[in-house]
């Protein structure tokens, strides 16, 4: 079976600082696989690349049988792969339904766009209820939620997250996790970048931990939430 997503020997630079060094790795039809590593690993440089919000300067990534290297921005989200970024970026003044529309932009079947906002007000119920409010007066935990309902409006065939637990309280952070452990069990495929490793490990079907740009380990989620050098350098164990 062809993955879904593969990437190989994915290479981007900033200037002449290259951030990617060379990563492979792919992601099958309803897997999570989660990155993990320290700020400046280039987790978020990954996925803005694969995104198409930067442009490689190496290596090679299809997605769904079809080469990504060339294709505008606009063009991946019709293909199906959708990116909740790192800071939400949430469109503050618009109301909380209008900033779920946008996430739709490019679909012209609107009986279906009204059940795809049904189905964000079913996950995060408080979305709903505040429908009509400024996006900006939600906390962040709402916020997020926001993110990720928009992303899913797309009708993504892969959802990337990048970062979305961040700077939440724990309690909101919990309720995250359990609506993408949700997200799985309904069939959805994952790429989860998450400072919270013993979290995203959790939910992953794959890992990989990137450190200086670089894959250094990889495993099941399971194999590495339970490996010595994971749990001393990602989970705070000795």
């Amino acid at each position: 079976m062809t993955a879904l997503l593969e990437v190989e020997d994915l290479r981007v630079a900033y200037g002449k600082i290259e951030a990617v060094k060379g990563i492979s790795f792919k992601v099958d039809a309803g897997e999570v696989v989660t990155l993990i590593g320290t700020n400046g690993a280039g987790k978020t440089t990954t996925l803005r690349t694969l995104s198409g919000l930067l442009k490689p300067v190496g290596g090679q990534i299809m997605f769904d049988g079809k080469s990504l290297k060339k294709t505008p921005a606009h063009e991946i989200v019709s293909l199906g792969l959708a990116h909740s970024p790192e800071g939400r970026h949430i469109f503050p003044r618009m109301t909380i339904e209008d900033n779920l529309r946008l996430g739709a932009f490019l679909r012209n079947d609107k009986p279906g766009i009204e059940k795809d906002i049904q189905r964000a007000y079913d996950l995060f119920p408080i979305l709903g209820e505040r429908r009509k409010q400024a996006a900006g007066t939600l906390s962040g935990g709402e916020q997020q939620m926001l993110a990720m309902g928009r992303a899913l409006m797309s009708q993504p065939k892969l959802l990337m997250l990048d970062e979305p637990s961040m700077g939440l309280s724990p309690i909101m952070m919990q309720k995250i996790m359990s609506t993408i452990a949700e997200l799985k069990s309904q069939g959805t495929t994952i790429l989860l970048v998450e400072q919270n490793a013993q979290a995203a490990l959790s939910l992953a079907d794959q890992g990989h931990v990137m450190e200086i740009g670089k894959i250094v380990l990889s495993g099941t989620g399971q194999d590495l939430l339970h490996d010595e050098s994971v749990r001393k350098a990602y989970l705070g164990e000795d």
